[in-house]
């Protein structure tokens, strides 16, 4: 078979006077554009997982309506999609599907929401897309898919891991690729609409295997940097002291997510300097301590931590690992102050990075029953909004409107010039400071 593997990817605001400042703000947007223009690591590893008789093609799909030329030939279009660009990708079934070409689609939204999307495809993949990939390829030569594949019990071993099809990429598209080392996460933050949609429990992929993809991405591109497509990479200490040394053999570069707790392990931050790591993303998630009760379900592991945060990036950054911290704004603790603490805070910690979204109700989340239940989400079915960067709930200090326009403001506050070049440059006092008092070797 010919099958077109199809990613929408891009960037979403549906807020024009944000979208405006956004083009004169190049940091605002810089991660976002990172995000956005990654290839979707869960689409190549179904390319690895495919029999080498069928004929693969892969393609990201950044606006369906600047799209020209869909290709025809296939005899199976798959579509991987998040809540934002979901509305086009279900355009995009229909037109496959009205040419008599079978579609499947996948991804968190179509997991949570199966029946939602079984209306205008041909099959739903729920869950880890491994576990059923085959049984759909073989159904649908035999012309007889079904309706549904896969389940969100989260079965599949990451031991069986196939290698994913890097070479089926253009690498002068990209700036950087994805390896994952681990789905789920140990924490269960009310808001997270990641991998934990998928699986239900926090596993990791050997270390053989993640060596392996490593050394098939230096096959094609000789200096690297590497995004881990975890949600919270470094949270097994034991697990990265073993794999951070045989990184640091291949010379990369790379960037991860991952919780508070890699500041308290010395030998940890060693190794992931000397391996190559140049940024880690926290989320931090408010400078207000009392907002940061209840986000994190399982034992309030976030609010707990927060009397550590300054002292925490203060050691990170002293090894030369860069942190950008990540804030949500319109949490139920959040007055119309949070903007101007949110300034303060970053201006005050050191941070040489700063990332800032909107409080947003992704389907399938404990926030999204929450908000529904409370009858405070504006439109509960229009997945547009879920940018991160558009307002689509009732905060409980302020109005909708007031949300928006303090957001857009402090955008411009954080992502000026001038204050960029202050973090920056902040950052690298501190670091000589820290050299030449020998905090650090």
């Amino acid at each position: 078979m010919k099958i077109g593997l199809i990613a929408m990817s891009g960037i979403r605001v549906c807020d024009a006077e944000l979208l405006r400042l956004g083009l004169t703000l190049p940091g605002f947007v810089e991660r976002s554009k990172t995000i956005a223009s990654l290839p979707s690591l869960g689409l190549l590893t179904l390319a690895g997982l495919t029999p080498s008789q069928h004929e693969i093609r892969y393609m990201e799909i950044a606006d369906l309506k600047q799209q020209k030329d869909l290709p025809h030939d296939f005899d199976l279009v798959a579509i991987s999609s998040y809540s934002a660009q979901i509305d086009e990708a279900y355009e995009l079934a229909k037109y496959y599907k009205a040419m008599g070409i079978p579609v499947a689609m996948g991804g968190p939204h179509v997991t949570v929401l199966p029946d939602e999307a079984a209306e205008f495809c041909s099959c739903v993949v729920i869950g880890e897309g491994e576990q059923s990939w085959q049984e759909v390829l073989r159904d649908c030569e035999q012309g007889t898919l079904k309706p549904t594949y896969g389940s969100r019990s989260g079965d599949f071993d990451m031991a069986d891991s196939p290698l994913p099809a890097f070479e089926l990429l253009d690498i002068n598209k990209y700036d950087r690729l994805t390896v994952q080392t681990s789905r789920g996460c140990p924490h269960a933050c009310d808001f997270c609409a990641s991998s934990v949609l998928l699986t239900s429990r926090y596993k990791q992929k050997p270390i053989s295997k993640v060596l392996e993809e490593i050394d098939a991405i230096l096959q094609i591109w000789k200096h690297p940097f590497i995004e881990f497509a975890d949600d919270n990479s470094l949270v097994n200490f034991s697990y990265w002291k073993e794999l951070l040394p045989q990184m640091a053999k291949r010379k990369l570069r790379w960037f991860t997510e991952t919780d508070l707790s890699v500041s308290e392990n010395e030998e940890l931050l060693t190794l992931m300097r000397e391996s190559g790591c140049a940024q880690v993303l926290i989320g931090l998630e408010s400078p207000v301590p009392d907002a940061l009760k209840g986000v994190e379900l399982h034992n309030d592991w976030k609010h707990k931590r927060y009397a550590h945060y300054k002292e925490a990036i203060r050691v990170i950054q002293s090894h030369g690992i860069t942190v950008n911290g990540c804030f949500v704004i319109g949490l139920d603790g959040h007055t119309t102050d949070i903007f101007d603490q949110v300034f303060e805070f970053v201006n005050d910690s050191g941070l040489y990075e700063v990332q800032v979204t909107i409080l947003t109700p992704f389907p399938g989340t404990p926030l999204y029953a929450r908000l529904l239940k409370e009858n405070r989400i504006l439109e509960p079915t229009n997945w547009r909004k879920c940018t991160l960067f558009d307002v689509n709930y009732l905060p409980t200090h302020m109005s909708p409107e007031q949300l928006a326009s303090g957001f857009r403001n402090l955008v411009v506050r954080l992502y000026s010039d001038e204050f960029t070049k202050f973090r920056r440059n902040n950052f690298r006092k501190m670091l000589r400071k820290h050299l030449e008092e020998g905090d650090y070797n």
